[in-house]
């Protein structure tokens, strides 16, 4: 009996997980960009109820383990962004170019190839100047609202040395108890609570789809279904990328006048439906994945509740739930940024600029830092190319690119 239950609750974990670590992300991203409360909580719903039919749908096909989640840097990406040109409806406009091109790239191998192209180092830091943000939220949370921010910042610090993969869950538990104290009375009676759909027709803006749509389906790419291929070959899985984003990208294009801003192979909680603690034989694993489907898409019935409490409480607290949420990927982003000597500095100007904020003729930052990065790195090969050099620096370097090429990692 033991045998049969373990997938099953290793598919609630990842799912309980999955949602509770970064929903309020997703909120807070959604409202960056212009959503109300109705069209936030209607595409945290959708987001929920898409992953999970999407996750449902490719582990009964293939039998494999191939667990769905939204894109949780596409999220910190519209926070990043802020508000775009056309408002709300072309934010809307930009999720859906961005899951017709996570489609394509499924169905056209060449563009799966050409974002492939794009140098790691330079995507990771992309991401990188994209989360910081949001990751600086818990210092500026302590020195805001001490008081609430201080004991949900404590139980994560404990939690992450002790019990890491509950430090976030527990983290956001002591917020909600936090604002449940010192929520106004009358707060909660005019918040809706029961799941809704507000649809909102797309529309379409050159500097939305070049600043937001671009850039949310490279980071959703790069970030989310790159990584999530790899935990699955990490554990022994050869998973058809294509017909994942063929499916999550379509669903996410469904989704996009909801409010859905992206899913995708999910990277982070992937280990938790894919390793052996799902269940011994990895022939019974997706068994896990298909339970954390299931339980997403209920788990999106909650979400007029879950924006109920981001609202009750003060944005900065919620952001730093986020930030520590956060806190891995970014680590994990700046130490893929700088690894590689050779393209150190563009990296880091494609982090500045990007982390930067600036938005120059309607396009947001994160688009600009990819372009900064890509100029560095042309004017760094030809200069390298045509300039000439001292025969015993030649040597110094040579031996420090062999060092360099023997421990770097693969190129997304």
């Amino acid at each position: 009996m033991g045998g049969r239950s373990q997938p099953v609750l290793a598919g609630v974990v990842t799912a309980l997980v999955g949602f509770a670590s970064s929903f309020t992300v997703v909120l807070a991203g959604l409202r960056a960009v212009g959503a109300d409360d109705a069209q936030a909580a209607s595409g945290l719903l959708v987001l929920c109820v898409a992953a999970g039919l999407c996750a449902v749908w490719l582990g009964l096909r293939h039998r494999l383990p191939m667990a769905v989640a939204w894109s949780t840097p596409g999220a910190a990406l519209l926070v990043a962004t802020g508000p775009v040109p056309g408002g709300w409806p072309a934010a809307v406009g930009a999720f859906l170019v961005a899951g017709l091109l996570i489609a394509a790239a499924g169905l056209i191998p060449a563009l799966g190839r050409a974002v492939a192209a794009i140098p790691g180092p330079i995507a990771s830091a992309m991401l990188a100047g994209v989360l910081l943000p949001l990751c600086t939220a818990p210092v500026r949370a302590l020195v805001e609202v001490p008081r609430l921010a201080g004991p949900v910042v404590l139980t994560w610090l404990v939690l992450h040395r002790f019990a890491r993969r509950g430090a976030v869950p527990a983290a956001l538990a002591i917020a909600a108890m936090a604002i449940a104290l010192t929520a106004p009375a009358a707060g909660p009676g005019r918040l809706h609570l029961a799941p809704t759909v507000a649809l909102t027709t797309p529309a379409w803006t050159v500097s939305a789809i070049i600043g937001l749509a671009l850039p949310l389906f490279l980071v959703t790419m790069a970030a989310q279904n790159v990584p999530g291929m790899a935990v699955l070959a990490g554990y022994g899985y050869r998973a058809p990328l294509g017909s994942a984003l063929r499916v999550t990208g379509l669903a996410s294009a469904l989704g996009a006048p909801a409010g859905g801003h992206a899913v995708n192979l999910a990277a982070i909680t992937a280990a938790l439906a894919a390793g052996p603690d799902a269940h011994p034989d990895p022939d019974r694993r997706w068994i896990a994945s298909v339970t954390a489907g299931i339980g997403m898409a209920l788990l999106g019935l909650g979400a007029g509740v879950a924006t109920a409490l981001v609202l009750l409480s003060p944005p900065i607290l919620v952001e730093a739930v986020a930030g520590l949420a956060l806190l891995g990927a970014l680590a994990g982003a700046v130490a893929a940024a700088v690894t590689e000597p050779e393209t150190r500095e563009a990296a880091v100007v494609t982090f500045v600029v990007t982390a930067s904020g600036v938005s120059l003729l309607g396009v947001g930052g994160a688009f600009w830092g990819l372009l900064a990065g890509w100029l560095m790195l042309l004017l760094f090969r030809r200069r390298t190319a045509v300039s000439g050099s001292d025969p015993a620096a030649d040597a110094g370097l040579a031996e420090q690119e062999v060092e360099a090429r023997s421990t770097s990692p693969v190129r997304l």
